[in-house]
């Protein structure tokens, strides 16, 4: 007997072969499923969800100064320029953005602040959202102040429901959406 494995492969080996090339590259339309309905489509790519911004830290490490507003570093801090940041006698933040990196409009801007009390521990939170409307906005409303891109735009940011009083704030860039 001389090696009848090896005639067996050598007969069946093809014989796969060619069945392979049938089976996996037919262009048939598809199979049907349940009840005679086509078979369903590739799934749709699904993408991560946006990752959302922290939340504000229940206590800080180092408590913040009377009246200081402290801007948290992020993504977009380093494209944009914030200005006289008070903490006013309302409780509320003023400042004044200017986004200096991108030439193009600035479609959206999300400022949110989290106030602090005397020892670090959180109060309360709030935010300023900013949208850019131009010629084609829906709506009849237009923003007429000054852009958010070139001059730079005001903002006050109030909080919701505060649980104590605060005497400082730190300021977070979330959001910021150019053309």
């Amino acid at each position: 007997m001389r090696h009848p494995l090896r005639r067996t492969a050598a007969v069946l080996a093809p014989a796969v072969a060619v069945l392979a090339l049938v089976t996996g590259c037919s262009g048939g339309a598809g199979h049907a499923g349940a009840a005679g309905e086509p078979a369903a489509a590739a799934s749709p790519v699904v993408l991560p969800a946006p990752r959302s911004a922290p939340a504000p830290a229940a206590v800080l490490a180092q408590p913040l100064g009377q009246g200081e507003v402290r801007v948290e570093q992020g993504p977009f801090t380093d494209r944009m320029r914030l200005e006289r940041l008070t903490l006013t006698d309302r409780q509320t933040v003023t400042g004044h953005a200017t986004v200096t990196a991108d030439v193009s409009d600035t479609l959206a801007l999300e400022l949110s602040v989290a106030y602090y009390d005397a020892l670090g521990h959180l109060v309360g939170t709030g935010a300023f959202q900013y949208q850019e409307e131009g010629e084609d906005a829906h709506g009849t409303e237009r923003h007429d102040g000054p852009r958010a891109a070139g001059g730079g735009i005001d903002f006050t940011v109030s909080p919701g429901k505060l649980t104590g009083t605060p005497t400082g704030a730190v300021l977070t860039v979330p959001v910021l959406v150019s053309e």
